[in-house]
């Protein structure tokens, strides 16, 4: 890797960055904010770990214009204002222009593993649907919602895991399609967020649980917002916690088709996510006054298992 990065296209001046220097940032940063995730990367090889890395920041950064309690003080008018100049700086860094650390290492990452950026687009536009909307009546818009803001993420990263070899020879009509694979794991997440972050959200005013089955077991908005723990709000989550499970299910077939120095990262990424689900029960789904996650223990202990699983087709 080099280790100084120049570019002085459209700026008024040279801007050098020292390569090694933003990817530890990257780094930094995913440890601190994506300690699940960050296990999974660690085991990748150093030139896609430090890729996954600068995607998560940029994907961070994306969120940050929305979510962060700077932002949520902010009107809707600034804020959409602010995603109009972040996609207008998206689209400059694709053509190669670099104005800081992060392009510099977004730049590099799209040298050495090209993508579209459509994903990137796309997850900008999840970000818009947050500017106008606190609620989904059905699980079909919601699911829109996921893949813009997450499944989006399958997409950026899938060139980097790349696939195995084997997936080139084998009988077509028994392969899985792998962004569509990429794609679910990333809506798997979403909702797995979704699920343990329940109390955080009304606390700004969103229920992303779809209206549809709040109905369906009698539990109602008012409800949610009061915090209200009951067994018809125990049956709600019990339902939503499968459905996310179906969805990690979905992603499985695409996962055992990727490059052999993948499968393992990304197996344990899934099973440590998966795991929050486990955790959520746990608290008999009491994620108002709790947050569920797994432990530095359990995450440790299921590293074995991981690779076992990643061994085989």
């Amino acid at each position: 890797m080099t280790n100084t990065f120049s570019d002085s296209r459209n700026l008024q001046k040279d801007v050098f960055i020292n390569l090694e220097d933003a990817y530890e940032s990257c780094r930094q940063e995913t440890a601190q904010w994506a300690k699940t995730f960050y296990i999974g990367t660690l085991l990748l090889p150093p030139v896609k770990r430090r890729a996954i890395w600068a995607i998560y920041v940029w994907c961070r950064r994306t969120d940050e214009l929305m979510d962060s309690p700077e932002a949520q003080a902010r009107p809707v008018d600034e804020l959409a204002e602010r995603l109009d100049k972040w996609e207008d700086l998206t689209r400059s860094m694709f053509q190669g222009h670099v104005r800081s650390s992060l392009d510099a290492v977004m730049v590099d990452t799209l040298e050495r593993f090209p993508q579209s950026i459509q994903p990137y687009l796309d997850m900008i536009d999840g970000q818009r649907m947050d500017l106008h909307r606190h609620r989904y009546a059905t699980f079909e818009e919601l699911e829109l919602y996921c893949y813009r803001v997450a499944g989006t993420v399958g997409l950026m990263t899938q060139g980097v895991m790349g696939l195995d070899p084997a997936y080139t020879t084998a009988p077509w009509s028994s392969l899985p399609d792998p962004s569509e694979a990429a794609i679910a794991l990333g809506i798997a997440n979403q909702l797995t967020n979704i699920l343990r972050d329940v109390g955080e959200d009304r606390a700004r005013g969103r229920i992303y649980l779809p209206l549809e089955d709040l109905e369906r077991f009698g539990y109602s908005e008012a409800d949610l917002m009061a915090g209200r723990l009951n067994s018809d709000w125990k049956a709600l989550m019990a339902f939503q916690l499968q459905r996310a499970r179906e969805w990690f299910a979905r992603s499985e077939a695409g996962v055992r088709w990727l490059s052999a120095d993948a499968r393992w990262p990304v197996w344990t990424s899934l099973r440590l996510y998966r795991g929050i689900l486990d955790a959520i029960e746990k608290l008999d789904y009491d994620v108002f006054n709790n947050r569920a996650y797994v432990s530095t223990w359990g995450k440790l202990l299921d590293l074995p298992m991981s690779y076992f699983i990643s061994q085989a087709r």
